[in-house]
């Protein structure tokens, strides 16, 4: 019972022990050198880490935050707009209804001719993918809300500000906040194969040169690199969630 409790309340430390204990049976079973054992790659990540690994960390990481910023601006101030003009709505749902579908990774030689081959085209592919999450849920999010709520909010006298404040805000950050780990886990993906054109730092550069090198060790210590990145992108998310989202703590506890 006290052994249940203990991983209830560290959710990290039993995932992490449910993973390597998998990991050290794939490598028992097939005994190949393509996967090598947690314990060789855990040590290998942390020598790596005195050396260049950190500065592809960062690399990947600058990307995805700046993309991020960019399409939360865009993002939510345009399905905010959208979803409280219908008429206007009207206009635009169906280009939105276009090219959401379409795979943003087949915009990358498109981005490359137009914003060269550093970071801009892999920020700018990233910022796509986040941005069209991030506005089609805020759009339907508003929509979805009821009128007489405004006509309630409206009837009491708030302002403009208080009715985003009060009302429109607060029903949309909670789907928000799910809409950007989706788009996140999506563009790690993504930025994983962008990092292989025209770049020497980045996570998925780095893996992919180990691969080319056969170092096997290397490349699994390249995949624990972008899973910790993306565990620290997701904490943050939690974090900023419970900072902004009080109201469904509160709701939780009371439950």
């Amino acid at each position: 019972m006290k052994l249940n409790n203990f991983f209830l309340q560290h959710k990290g430390i039993y995932g992490t022990v449910v993973i390597i204990i998998l990991w050290y049976i794939f490598h028992y079973l097939l005994q190949t050198a393509i996967i090598p054992s947690p314990i060789e790659t855990i040590m290998e990540f942390f020598r790596l880490l005195q050396r260049d690994l950190l500065l592809h960390m960062f690399a990947s990481l600058y990307r995805i935050l700046v993309a991020g910023i960019i399409s939360l601006i865009l993002g939510v101030s345009i399905g905010l707009y959208l979803g409280l003009n219908e008429k206007i709505d009207q206009y635009f749902s169906p280009m939105i209804y276009l090219l959401y579908p379409i795979p943003k990774i087949a915009f990358l030689p498109v981005l490359m001719i137009l914003f060269g081959l550093g970071n801009l085209s892999k920020i700018m592919l990233i910022t796509i993918i986040i941005f069209f999450q991030i506005l089609v849920t805020t759009r339907d999010s508003v929509k979805g809300l009821n009128k007489e709520w405004f006509y309630s909010i409206r009837s009491l006298g708030a302002s403009k500000f208080q009715l985003y404040q009060h009302l429109v805000l607060p029903a949309v950050l909670p789907k928000l906040f799910t809409a950007i780990r989706i788009s996140i886990g999506t563009s790690i993906a993504v930025l994983f194969f962008a990092e292989n054109f025209a770049t020497t730092y980045g996570i998925g550069y780095f893996i992919m040169n180990s691969w080319t090198r056969v170092d096997y060790v290397q490349m699994f210590a390249g995949i624990l690199a972008i899973s910790l990145l993306g565990l620290l992108i997701f904490k943050g998310i939690d974090l900023l969630e419970k900072h902004l989202c009080k109201w469904i703590i509160l709701e939780k506890e009371t439950i």
